[in-house]
C-alpha cells in the first residue's frame, strides 16, 4: 500500500476517474469559453470589452487564493473539498442564470476558477490515495485530458447555447451539469477522513511543504518549466505574424495545434508515462521541447515548417507537464493535496514571470527566446535530479 486508505478496485477507480474528468471538462469550459465569447458576453452584459476584462483580472487574482485552500483536502478529507469546490461552482454558475448582470457574471467568473482551484488538487490527492504509484500516470493523465476537452468539446457547445438561446443560457446549463456532478460525489464517493498527521491542523501542511527540499525542488520545476514556455507562447503569434505577414491564417492555424497538441500532450502521457517512468517521461518531454524550439527558428523560412514546431513544442511541453503530475504526487503522501494546489500555484507563477521577460526577449529577437527556453529547460532538467517519490519502492519507477 503507498496511502492509508488502500487502495480502490481497478473498475470501481476508473468509473470515478471518468466521473472526476467530465467535472473537470465542466470548470475549464466554463474558464476557457470567456475568451472566444468575449465580445458575447460584452454585448449582452452592455459593457465593452475593457470592462470585460476586469472580471477576467479578478478571476485571475481570485484563483491565487485556491491553493491556500487545498490543505483543507490533507485536513478534512477529498471528498470535503471537492464537494466544495463544486457547490462553489454550481451557485455561482446559477447566480447568473438567476441574476444576469455584470456584477453576478464578475462574481460567478471569480467563484468558478476558484472552485476549480480547490476540487483540482483534492481529486488529483483523492486519486493518489487510491491508486499505486506504478499506474497512476495513466489515472491522472485521463483526468488532464479535460483542459483540451474544455476548448475542443464544451467552447463549441458553450457557442451553440448562445447561437440558439443567447448568452444568459449559458450559465444556468453550466450550473446544472455541475449538479449533476456534485449529485454522483455527495452520494456515489466514499468519504474520506482527513490524515490527521498534522499537529498544527491547517497550517501543518504547508509546514510539511516547505520544509521539504524535495518538495520545493518539486515546486521550482514547476516554475522553471512554465516560465520557458510562456517565454514562446507569448509572442509565437506576434512572431508568426513578422515571419509569414499571416496573421489570422497563422493564429487561426495555431488555435488547431494548441488544441490537437494539449490533447496529444495529455493523452500520449497518460498512455506511456507509466511504463517509461515519471522523471525519464518529463526529461524526454524537456529534450523534446528544447529541440522543438530550435526547430521553430530553423523554419522561420516556411510556415508550414513554423506550423510543425508548433505542434511539437506544445505537444513536448504538455507532455512534460502532465507526466510531472504523478510525480509530484508521491512527494509528500501526508500533504499531497496542499502540494498539488501549490504546484498549481507555481504553475501560474511561471507563466507570469514569462510573460514578463517574453516580450524584452522578443524585442532582441525571437533567437534570444528559444535559447532562454533551452536554457529553462536544462535548469528544469538539474532540478528533476532531486525530484524523488517518498517511497523507496517507487525510486526504480521514476
Amino acid at each position: 500500500m503507498n496511502n492509508n486508505y488502500g487502495e480502490t478496485p481497478r473498475g470501481s477507480l476508473m468509473r470515478q476517474v471518468v466521473l472526476f474528468t467530465l467535472v473537470r471538462v465542466v470548470f475549464h469550459t466554463a474558464y476557457r469559453m470567456v475568451y472566444p465569447f468575449l465580445s458575447a458576453f460584452g454585448r449582452g452584459l452592455g459593457v465593452d470589452v475593457a470592462t470585460i476584462s476586469v472580471a477576467l483580472t479578478g478571476r485571475s487574482l481570485v484563483g491565487i487564493a485556491g491553493p491556500f485552500l487545498a490543505p483543507l483536502a490533507d485536513t478534512r478529507g477529498r471528498k470535503f473539498s471537492m464537494v466544495l469546490g463544486t457547490v462553489m461552482f454550481v451557485l455561482s454558475a446559477g447566480l447568473v442564470g438567476l441574476f444576469p448582470g455584470y456584477i453576478t457574471f464578475f462574481i460567478a467568473l471569480c467563484l468558478t476558477a476558484l472552485g476549480a482551484q480547490i476540487f483540482i488538487p483534492a481529486m488529483q490527492a483523492y486519486l493518489g490515495d487510491r491508486s499505486s504509484y506504478q499506474e497512476r500516470g495513466r489515472l491522472l493523465g485521463i483526468t488532464e485530458l479535460a483542459w483540451s476537452l474544455g476548448f475542443v468539446v464544451g467552447v463549441p457547445f458553450i457557442g451553440w447555447l448562445i447561437s440558439r438561446w443567447g448568452w444568459q443560457v449559458v450559465f444556468p446549463v453550466l450550473s446544472g451539469l455541475g449538479m449533476a456532478g456534485l449529485i454522483v460525489i455527495l452520494f456515489f464517493l466514499p468519504a474520506q477522513p482527513g490524515n490527521g498527521r498534522h499537529e498544527n491542523g491547517f497550517l501543518g501542511a504547508f509546514g510539511d511543504v516547505f520544509r521539504s527540499p524535495v518538495a520545493l525542488a518539486g515546486l521550482a520545476l514547476c516554475l522553471v518549466m512554465t516560465t520557458g514556455n510562456e517565454i514562446v507562447n507569448l509572442v509565437f503569434g506576434v512572431w508568426m505574424e513578422d515571419a509569414f505577414q499571416l496573421k489570422l491564417a497563422a493564429l487561426g492555424g495555431a488555435s488547431v495545434i494548441l488544441g490537437v497538441a494539449e490533447f496529444g500532450g495529455a493523452g500520449f502521457s497518460a498512455w506511456v508515462v507509466d511504463r517509461l517512468g515519471k522523471q525519464r517521461a518529463v526529461q524526454a518531454g524537456l529534450l523534446l521541447n528544447s529541440l522543438a524550439s530550435i526547430g521553430l527558428l530553423l523554419g522561420r523560412d516556411n510556415i508550414w515548417a513554423a506550423m510543425a514546431g508548433l505542434l511539437v513544442f506544445y505537444l513536448s511541453f504538455e507532455f512534460a507537464l502532465v507526466s510531472s503530475l504523478p510525480l509530484l504526487s508521491e512527494i509528500l503522501p501526508k500533504a499531497r493535496a496542499t502540494l498539488m494546489g501549490l504546484a498549481m500555484a507555481f504553475f501560474s507563477l511561471g507563466r507570469a514571470v514569462g510573460a514578463i521577460i517574453g516580450v524584452p526577449l522578443y524585442e532582441i529577437g525571437f533567437g534570444a527566446n528559444v535559447i532562454a527556453v533551452i536554457l529553462l529547460n536544462l535548469v528544469s532538467l538539474l532540478v528533476l535530479i532531486w525530484v524523488r517519490p517518498a517511497k523507496e519502492g517507487a525510486l526504480s519507477e521514476t
